[in-house]
């Protein structure tokens, strides 16, 4: 048996209001009846050799079936279904199962081994109406990880029992793009791991695959790494706000058993002054004032490009780095470069006399050699958008662009052929519309005003103005969070639940499983975001994230009762 999953799945049925299933699955058709999970539910494997890290999640599922303690967002939290549920059949089991002539690999190894657009992800889980048994079959581990997620996120819980409203259910299910992303600053204020770990959790509880790891800046250098120590030691914070090697292959770790890339940026040249505390030799304009004139915020300073010292420091660097790292993917960030920096600074000015060199050719070297050594490990090189519109430099052709300045970006990138990923700030930053956090700023606006609503992100089109033969192009997005104004005290409240929204985006696709568009006068009433939103958010808060209230409760209790002319 092989699993089919069509790229345009289509829910020829209204979504049903009672099941809140975020992300919308590709294909689904749901009944009316009401079962239940038995008080002895199960579940089971049928193959042997089962991986650790597939035995982990099952473990874990089973733990949040006893216990949770979500109730319907409606009037009286569920309790008009009390006479259902007592009737209801009892769902005693799942049953896990792989297509024949698959390898069985742990969930970590199809993460680390398997380029992220080659990655089966689909999944068939089905739950019957009088039957006992659920069944849950994929093509690879990891889609039966996705699919425990599903079978996961979906119960009720009510008078001690979990219940679905909505069986027979068929849910055949596959992401639209390959890329699903979350890009986190831990730089500009430092995150404790315990933080990431639990960002990591409710990823995957959202179907999100990626953690795009921003972990080093101006501000600090909070990165442990073999080849020169002594970058944390003088760059971080403090010697208590630094990810040491066993942090980051702990959260590696951790990442890939919940099916989740690691994409460490470690941005370069530019946003590299604190690497000028151990070594200033590396670092043209360090700190030097105005810092508006040398960079985009305090405190100005990067690396001299045209260096070979810098260049060697910086192929060392980025090779510690990957000897940290599984899976497939890197980044050498890159924009927000300031020329009047290098323009004004005597080492590289006289290292480009030397060289022979303009500034745009040292740049390009400086990129080539630094993408060098991320091919040469096996590693996908991600870059800004800005390196390759503004600076034009070259870049290898399995180099994903990362399109971050405006959505309107991603065609001048298709138009050069690569591939790239979507984070427009003018759709998915999560941190915009704070206000200003530099000093002397009368009107205190924010630079990418105003604040990122859920349905902004939500609305978004992956596929906008680019034609037929680019759209192959479009491996993803992701939203991301920069920290200058969060720490731990506020991450999950400026990310959650909005992050979700981006999880839609790039898991059911362009549209809406049944062709319409996602919001606007023409989306249909059948699928309803903002009640489903609610209810990842309030699932959120029962396993401990601490996600931001969408609406009054009295809103969420009442859907579509707080719709502008209901």
């Amino acid at each position: 048996m092989v699993i089919v999953v069509f790229l345009c799945l289509l829910i020829l049925a209204p979504f049903p209001s009672s099941l809140g299933l975020w992300p919308i699955p590709r294909g689904l058709s749901a009944g009316t009846a009401t079962v239940k999970l038995s008080s002895s539910f199960d579940i089971h494997v049928a193959f042997n050799n089962v991986p650790a890290d597939l035995d982990d999640a099952i473990h874990r599922i089973k733990t949040h079936l006893k216990t949770d303690t979500f109730e319907r967002l409606v009037v009286g939290r569920g309790s008009a279904d009390a006479n259902s549920v007592h009737r209801a059949f009892s769902i005693k089991d799942l049953t896990l199962s792989l297509t024949q002539n698959v390898t069985i690999r742990p969930v970590a190894v199809e993460v680390n081994t398997v380029g992220i657009e080659d990655r089966d992800e689909s999944y068939i889980l089905t739950i019957p109406a009088k039957g006992t048994q659920a069944t849950l079959v994929a093509n690879s581990t990891l889609g039966l990880f996705r699919g425990l997620s599903t079978f996961d996120f979906m119960w009720y819980h009510f008078d001690g029992e979990k219940y679905i409203l909505n069986a027979p259910l068929r849910i055949t299910d596959s992401p639209a793009f390959p890329y699903r992303g979350f890009s986190f600053d831990t730089s500009r204020n430092f995150y404790p791991v315990s933080d990431i770990k639990r960002t990591l959790d409710a990823m995957s509880w959202v179907k999100l695959n990626v953690l795009y790891w921003h972990i080093a800046d101006s501000q600090a250098f909070p990165l442990q790494v073999a080849a020169f120590p002594e970058l944390a030691a003088r760059g971080a914070y403090s010697q208590e706000e630094i990810y040491t090697e066993s942090d980051i292959k702990s959260v590696v770790k951790y990442a890939n058993e919940r099916g989740i890339d690691v994409v460490m940026e470690l941005d370069t040249p530019g946003h590299t002054t604190a690497i000028g505390m151990a070594h200033p030799e590396h670092i043209a304009c360090f700190a030097k004032s105005p810092w508006t004139k040398y960079a985009n915020e305090p405190p100005a300073g990067q690396l001299r490009i045209a260096s070979a010292d810098t260049v060697n420091f910086a192929k060392k660097l980025f090779q510690s780095a990957i000897d940290l790292l599984d899976g497939t993917m890197m980044s050498s960030g890159g924009d927000e470069v300031n020329l009047p920096c290098w323009n004004e600074d005597e080492d590289t000015l006289a290292a480009l006399e030397q060289n022979n060199q303009t500034i745009a050719q040292a740049l390009d070297q400086f990129v080539q050699e630094v993408q060098g050594v991320m091919n040469a490990n096996g590693k996908m090189p991600f870059i800004k958008s800005d390196m390759v519109l503004e600076h034009n430099v070259t870049v290898l052709n399995n180099t994903g662009v990362v399109v971050w300045k405006s959505s309107l970006d991603a065609v001048s990138v298709a138009q050069r052929g690569l591939r790239f990923i979507h984070q427009p700030s003018n759709y998915f930053y999560l941190d915009c519309g704070a206000g200003d956090w530099v000093g002397n700023n009368v009107l205190g606006n924010s630079w990418c005003d105003p604040f990122k609503t859920w349905q902004r992100a939500y609305s978004f089109d992956p596929y906008a103005n680019l034609t037929t033969d680019q759209q192959h192009l479009v491996l993803g997005g992701q939203m991301p969070i920069w920290s200058e104004q969060s720490s731990s005290e506020n991450l999950d409240q400026i990310v959650w639940p909005r992050l979700a929204a981006g999880a839609e985006v790039f898991w059911t696709g362009a549209t809406l499983p049944d062709g319409n568009p996602r919001l606007g006068v023409n989306a249909t009433s059948g699928v309803n975001a903002f009640a489903r939103l609610n209810e990842v958010r309030y699932r959120l808060v029962d396993r401990g994230v601490k996600a931001i209230a969408l609406q009054p409760k009295w809103c969420a209790l009442r859907p579509g009762l707080c719709d502008v002319d209901s």
